[in-house]
């Protein structure tokens, strides 16, 4: 499994890229699959942030989000552990 960074032409002034997470050969039914849908944010400090895939809900005027990834166990740690390890390998293909 790795992550491929996908630059925007023309995105949002702060969005840095979008990525992919390919399946490797070795993922059983998801070989050869991709995962889309997640962003690189920078903030107006200058850090960059990592969204994910999400639906909007609620009634009128007030939206809060399902984010499609989550932890099965409902541990938070398991969704930064993810959002970390997408980070790491953009600092690591900026490294390059």
């Amino acid at each position: 499994m790795r992550v491929q960074f996908v630059a925007k032409e023309n995105g949002p002034e702060r969005l840095v890229c979008d990525a992919e997470i390919l399946f490797g050969e070795d993922a059983g039914p998801l070989s050869g699959m991709k995962l889309v849908g997640f962003s690189l944010w920078r903030t107006a400090d200058g850090d960059v942030y990592v969204t994910f895939p999400s639906r909007a809900f609620g009634v009128g005027n007030e939206r809060k989000y399902y984010d499609y990834l989550r932890s099965a166990e409902a541990a938070s740690g398991e969704v930064k552990r993810v959002k970390d390890w997408i980070l790491d390998e953009y600092r690591a293909s900026r490294a390059a």
